[in-house]
């Protein structure tokens, strides 16, 4: 039968997604559990291969295997295993032509951006910082610039193993709660550091080193040299993956993942 897992890990804790020799990863740590949980080796295909220091609220993976487990004994006996840094949040039986990557039609990350002058030491890794003033509505102008169907080049990674730069971006929102910004990016799919390579050109605009018209230039060079830096990891989360309902694979609640993420922002006095 072949099994659907969502996970949730602190990506601060590994080296990405991916299995890489000598190093430790996610793949590496769940598939360990999966070792020990059903008594032999076990392979995994993931929705998206999260970079190092990227987070996932809701990454969807899948394996083959000839257990029979409820869904319940997959969650709580995979977490007994698994380290603190990952788990299982839910668990369901799919039909073999589900996959986890193919299968897949919208990818969600977030990006958690603190805007202030001096860093927090407690939220380090767990969100992005900019000290100089950001723009929100430059960067949201920018953002707009970048929907539809283009050729990514200018965001793509050199290491990038895609047939093709073109994607889709259905959205990027972004939403200020001072000293906090939310960016929401929808996709189809993304290329290898498309989304922290966007981010760093957004934080140019918000900074007002450049215009939102910039990403015009960007889009139309196909050339990554000429972009920003890519930004830092810290910050973004894989929020989650839609499929095709037929497969009943738990859906991403952005209202309630931006409720979860606004818990970085501090109440104001008449709430303490």
């Amino acid at each position: 039968m072949r099994v659907a897992l969502g996970l949730s890990y602190d990506g601060a804790a590994f080296c990405g997604w991916q299995t890489q020799p000598n190093v430790n990863t996610v793949q590496d740590a769940v598939e360990e559990a999966l070792g020990s949980f059903l008594a032999g080796r076990v392979s995994t295909v993931c929705a998206g291969r999260t970079d190092t220091g990227v987070h996932a609220l809701n990454q969807v993976i899948h394996l083959d295997t000839d257990a029979v487990r409820s869904p319940e004994s997959w969650v709580r006996g995979l977490n007994a295993l698994l380290p603190a840094t990952v788990a299982v949040q839910w668990a369901r039986a799919v039909p073999k032509d589900f996959h986890a990557r193919f299968s897949a039609q919208v990818r969600e990350y977030l990006y958690v951006i603190r805007n202030d002058r001096v860093r927090s030491p407690l939220l380090d890794g767990r969100v992005g910082w900019v000290f100089r003033t950001l723009n929100r509505d430059a960067m949201q102008h920018a953002a707009n610039r970048m929907l539809g169907e283009h050729d990514f080049s200018c965001f793509r990674s050199s290491e990038c193993q895609a047939a093709s730069p073109v994607r889709h971006l259905q959205a990027i929102d972004i939403i200020e709660q001072a000293p906090y910004f939310y960016f929401r990016f929808r996709a189809n799919a993304f290329l290898h550091h498309m989304i922290r390579n966007i981010m760093g050109t957004l934080v140019y605009v918000g900074m007002g080193r450049q215009s939102p018209e910039w990403v015009d230039t960007l889009l139309a060079s196909q050339d990554r040299r000429l972009a920003a830096p890519t930004f830092s990891p810290a910050g973004l989360y894989l929020a989650g993956v839609t499929y095709p309902e037929q497969y009943d694979i738990p859906r991403p609640d952005s209202r309630a993942l931006l409720h979860l993420l606004a818990g970085f922002s501090l109440p104001s006095s008449g709430q303490l």
